[in-house]
């Protein structure tokens, strides 16, 4: 019965992911016509990361957002965009990331294809997992505002060299559909193809690559996974430390220890795992002594 409710509740996180990914890229229009939505829905952000130019995006993207205002020769501090992931975070951390962004989707279901050796963790994972926080303060941050134009004009770096979820989702269908954006092409498009080639390839053979290592949206967020009012308590008067939860999360985090770990997405698989029933995920304050 316990492996059937796990088995329903992997399918319906599934489709969460599916049904929040159509609602914020439901212009089909867009995508016949090869035009980019710009209607009064793209002035807020959805929580995850959706690009923006995504031609059936019907919001804007936190990341992007704030990169094009920080860049800005009329730079303004962005309260907006700044106040929506700090709500966003401290409500649900990295619940985000698990069941509501349609890259992390990709993933998860390039994930499921049969491959001959599925990895824990990329070699060098104890550095590497600290990436995102560089490229969320370089990328996003520091090279916006420092690395301007000749009208004081900064780039949105994130956006414009690294991320994969806007050339998937956004770059190629446009250039599919447009020729003379084909005649265009050069080698940041190049560049940028084969950073999502590489990501997607790694997807088959390690859980979610780029959410565990180049993200800098699941790096704020996961700021919040220890505070947010959604998030999980081991009970330590059953946990017995017997790591089956490690064992069982795809992320490979000891929930036992840390229950709350930057990097966890809340999918959940530790809570059905525990042959003890010592995870729990709460919105209030922790009413049961907690394993240390």
């Amino acid at each position: 019965m316990g492996k059937v409710f796990s088995s329903v509740r992997r399918r319906l996180r599934t489709w969460v992911q599916i049904g929040f990914t159509a609602l914020t890229n439901g212009y089909a229009a867009g995508f016949a016509k090869g035009t980019i939505y710009k209607g009064p829905t793209k002035a807020f952000c959805v929580p995850g990361l959706n690009c923006y130019s995504c031609p059936g995006a019907l919001g804007a993207c936190p990341i992007g957002s704030f990169q094009a205002v920080i860049a800005s020769r009329d730079y303004k501090f962005t309260f907006y965009i700044v106040g929506f992931l700090m709500l966003v975070g401290a409500v649900f951390g990295r619940f985000v990331c698990g069941w509501l962004c349609p890259f992390g989707l990709v993933q998860d279901l390039l994930y499921k294809i049969p491959f001959v050796k599925k990895l824990r963790r990329l070699p060098g994972d104890r550095f590497l997992k600290y990436l995102n926080y560089v490229i969320l303060a370089g990328f996003v941050i520091i090279l916006p505002l420092t690395v301007l134009d000749i009208v004081g004009q900064g780039q949105p770096w994130f956006c414009k060299y690294i991320c994969p979820s806007g050339t998937l989702f956004a770059g190629i269908p446009l250039v599919a559909s447009s020729p003379p954006l084909q005649q265009a092409l050069g080698w940041l498009f190049t560049w940028k193809v084969g950073i999502l080639a590489v990501l997607l390839l790694l997807s088959v053979a390690v859980y979610r690559p780029f959410c565990r290592y180049l993200c800098p949206l699941g790096a704020v967020y996961g700021l919040f996974n220890p505070i947010a009012f959604y998030r999980f308590r081991v009970d330590g008067q059953k946990c017995t430390g017997c790591a089956v939860c490690q064992k069982a999360c795809p992320m490979d985090i000891p929930v036992y220890k840390t229950p709350n770990s930057p990097e966890c997405i809340r999918c959940g698989v530790c809570r059905k795992s525990c042959p003890h029933g010592a995870i729990c995920p709460t919105l209030s304050k922790n009413r049961v002594k907690e394993a240390q």
